[in-house]
């Protein structure tokens, strides 16, 4: 008998002390575990510790000391401010990336780090259609390189933010978010503020704020990896929250050539041409178009060293099986090719449907 109350006593206290180490493990996860998110930080104010909900805080230090401003000067006079970010480094130089129309019709450009030196950037290459530049200064001025992730990675609605130089230099620095609120969003512009040329650009739509001079600056997801370059957003006193980013993979897809100074040697088809509702373009090469058509591409002549057979007067509607609204879808689906190959066209002549192949020439 006493040896059954000895074993019901360590039996009991066996239970009671793992009830007593469950009790205490349990008070110990809920005292050093916040019920948040680990999404949310812990900040200090007026000594007393708050939960701050989503906060970027982190993510911003990840890329905050390695976007500058830059200022573009024509024969010492500024004309332009926007923002650029550091890239990539080697043994002696930092790269950046910035918009096109940032440094256009500059011929010289300095940057502004965040501990405010001024630094003399080199302009490697640029290209008016990606609006895109590379821009190299001294290893010795980096403080730090953005890291690169992928727009194609993105979902609608994740968390973007921008940081940049909205307005001019007194607001560097600035940090705006938002979402991605669309992708693939084809958004008409002109090549240049002094060009009449229509073109189309493939980009992302996000709501976050930006503002002139925000333009070259990155975009980036929650875990502060660059995502796209900003590059416009448009303005109208019914218009809110509609700014665009070029995808970092387009700009990547590119970044050898303007590194190393190459012109871009886009793809051309030889002809001149005109949207089918320019009436006056028509009049002027003696076209008339007997046509239901109310979208596509007029071939005003074509050029006398082109191997084409498309003849003056066709209406180019699709290249390969895309539809071609106008000047600036046709030349954003030419190119996206290469000079030497080969795309189908689609065209109306004297009101027939008919396909031809052609070889595409070099612009250079």
């Amino acid at each position: 008998m006493k040896k059954k109350n000895k074993d019901k006593l360590k039996d009991s206290f066996l239970i009671i002390s793992s009830f007593l180490v469950g009790g205490i493990t349990m008070l110990l996860i809920a005292r050093f575990t916040p019920l948040i998110s680990s999404q949310n930080t812990i900040i200090t104010k007026n000594g007393t510790k708050v939960y701050e909900k989503t906060s970027l805080a982190s993510s911003i230090e990840k890329v905050y000391d390695a976007v500058m401003v830059v200022q573009s000067y024509y024969n010492s006079t500024l004309k332009t401010t926007g923002t650029a970010f550091v890239y990539k480094v080697d043994d002696n130089y930092g790269y950046l990336l910035t918009n096109e129309h940032v440094i256009t019709d500059s011929n010289s450009v300095k940057l502004v780090t965040t501990s405010n030196e001024e630094v003399e950037a080199k302009v490697l290459g640029k290209d008016e259609y990606l609006d895109l530049a590379v821009l190299r200064i001294e290893k010795k001025y980096v403080k730090l390189i953005a890291t690169l992730g992928k727009s194609e990675d993105m979902n609608l609605g994740d968390t973007v933010f921008a940081v940049g130089t909205p307005v001019s230099s007194e607001y560097r620095g600035s940090v705006t978010s938002g979402i991605l609120s669309g992708k693939d969003r084809m958004v008409k512009t002109n090549v240049s503020s002094s060009s009449n040329i229509d073109w189309v650009m493939r980009v992302l739509q996000i709501d976050a704020s930006i503002n002139p001079g925000n333009s070259g600056g990155p975009i980036l997801n929650v875990n502060g990896e660059v995502i796209g370059i900003c590059t416009m957003k448009l303005m109208d006193t019914n218009i809110e929250g509609m700014g665009f980013a070029i995808p970092i993979e387009y700009a990547l897809s590119h970044i050898s050539s303007l590194e190393n100074g190459k012109e871009i040697k886009w793809p051309v088809i030889g002809i001149g041409m005109a949207n089918i509702n320019d009436e006056s373009s028509m009049l002027k090469y003696d076209i008339n178009l007997k046509t239901k058509l109310t979208e596509g591409v007029v071939v005003l002549s074509v050029n006398d060293n082109a191997k084409s057979a498309l003849q003056k007067g066709d209406i180019i509607t699709k290249i390969n099986d895309t539809n071609i609204k106008d000047m600036a879808y046709l030349r954003y689906e030419l190119y996206r090719h290469q000079a030497g190959e080969t795309i189908e066209i689609t065209l109306e002549r004297n009101g027939h449907i008919k396909t031809t192949k052609l070889k595409l020439a070099s612009s250079k």
